[in-house]
């Protein structure tokens, strides 16, 4: 009987989310929502209500505090260059936020299963003491102690957030189901508001008069504060599913999938170059001469019209579609890394992060939407995203370092903005030829 439920009301809900034009967040949290019993009838479900919509603001929290931080490297990677770490490399630098970043789509493949399995409060609890211990421990890490930042910051942080993004989105289909979509945009609202707010204050603490390690206290007890906040708020109401799906087995089945791999490998090598400017946007406008007052908000003006972009990829995907929209994103995305070449002056500091900004919102909020859409069999889709994550997992973890290698000492911006820009024109090149498959599939 829990099956037929199952197959009569979540199965609607899933195919909605693959025509939803909403950010990857939205859509990733399908893979668990769509097994999890629920009532049979609208009537039965209580929408809302006051434990959902303090369960959505402590998402709203789980994502600044996780995703919205770790994108906010690049305010360590300048501080690091130029005054912290100065025996390293810009590689070895970048090594630490690359291993962050992929760790979150690691750990998102292994919190989800968990997730499925009932063990929510679990990973909420974890996650958010593990965070707030690697935040105080990295402010402990002294300087040119590379190995003490990168367990830190790189790999304590990045476990932790990762344990926390799946179940952060996941649990809002325990409390919402005809808003579920709008309550989700909102709550992924915070993983960019924490990319605009979290620069302004690294970079006003880290070269203030606090100094690196009282700065970075003050941000651990924000953070801390928040992470405790959402504890307390976050509820789930729904009970796990009995038998969780086999991941193997779909997994099996998709890599036969030609479109679907072929986005996988676009995804890979597209994630190898996207980083660059994320990470490396503010210590190049600094390089350039241009003034470090306007430099320490070069990142706010990147993340605020990434911020835009996602806000308004739904819209735009609903007259272009998912596959069009994601395949023009990432060739202009490329295009614009090779114009990162030509960065010297204010103006292009700021038209380059608007433009890369907006474009690359874009282009990540249509991911997961891209994902469902080349998943013919929804029962597949959370093995889908796993397969796919982990490969732009990979991706993101050593593309940065490598940037940072052909950077070298001297600062040699051309090189590194060249190779980013080569790798992720390959990748969009593949999207062109994922794109061709899929529409003749359809079409046949």
């Amino acid at each position: 009987m829990a099956a037929e439920s199952e197959l009569r009301v979540v199965h609607p809900e899933v195919a909605s989310l693959q025509d939803d034009k909403e950010g990857p967040e939205i859509l990733q949290a399908c893979r668990v929502s769509k097994r999890w019993d629920s009532p049979s009838s609208p009537h039965e479900f209580s929408e809302g209500g006051l434990a959902g919509w303090a369960t959505a603001f402590g998402a709203f929290l789980l994502q600044f505090c996780g995703f919205g931080y770790i994108t906010s490297f690049g305010v360590y990677q300048d501080f690091y260059t130029q005054h912290y770490l100065t025996n390293e490399t810009s590689s070895a630098i970048s090594w630490i936020g690359s291993t962050s970043v992929s760790l979150l789509m690691f750990m998102s493949l292994v919190a989800g299963s968990l997730h499925d399995r009932g063990y929510f409060y679990h990973l909420l609890i974890v996650g958010s003491f593990l965070e707030c211990l690697s935040l105080f421990m990295l402010s402990l890490s002294k300087p040119d102690h590379y190995y003490q930042i990168f367990l830190s910051q790189g790999l304590g942080l990045g476990i932790a957030t990762g344990l926390l993004y799946i179940p952060s989105l996941a649990v809002i289909s325990h409390h919402f189901r005809q808003r579920r979509t709008l309550v989700m945009a909102l709550v992924v609202t915070g993983s960019s508001l924490g990319a605009i707010i979290h620069p302004i204050m690294l970079n006003n603490l880290l070269n203030g008069p606090l100094g690196f390690s009282n700065g970075v206290r003050i941000s651990a007890g924000l953070i801390s504060l928040f992470l405790l906040t959402a504890c307390l708020c976050m509820r789930t109401r729904l009970d796990p599913p009995a038998i969780p799906v086999n991941y193997i087995v779909a997994a099996r089945k998709c890599i036969r999938d030609l479109p679907f791999m072929l986005m996988v490998t676009g995804g890979f090598l597209f994630q190898i170059g996207f980083y660059y400017p994320l990470f490396f946007f503010q210590l190049d406008s600094i390089k350039h001469g241009i003034s470090v007052h306007f430099s320490f908000y070069s990142l706010v003006i990147l993340n605020g019209s990434n911020c835009l972009g996602r806000l308004t990829s739904g819209f735009i995907a609903g007259f272009t579609g998912v596959v069009n929209l994601i395949t023009v994103t990432a060739i202009l995305c490329s295009v614009l890394i090779f114009a990162m070449i030509g960065l010297s002056s204010l103006a292009s500091v700021v038209v380059l992060g608007v433009i890369y900004g907006y474009l690359s919102g874009l282009n990540v909020a249509m991911s997961s939407a891209l994902m469902a859409t080349l998943t013919p069999d929804v029962s597949e889709l959370g093995a889908r995203m796993g397969i796919c994550l982990f490969a732009c997992g990979i991706g993101g973890l050593i593309g940065t370092p490598i940037s940072g290698a052909l950077l070298t000492s001297n600062y040699t911006w051309w090189i590194p903005c060249l190779f980013s820009g080569i790798v992720s024109l390959a990748g969009a090149m593949a999207f062109i030829i994922m794109r061709h498959m899929f529409l003749r599939r359809r079409v046949s």
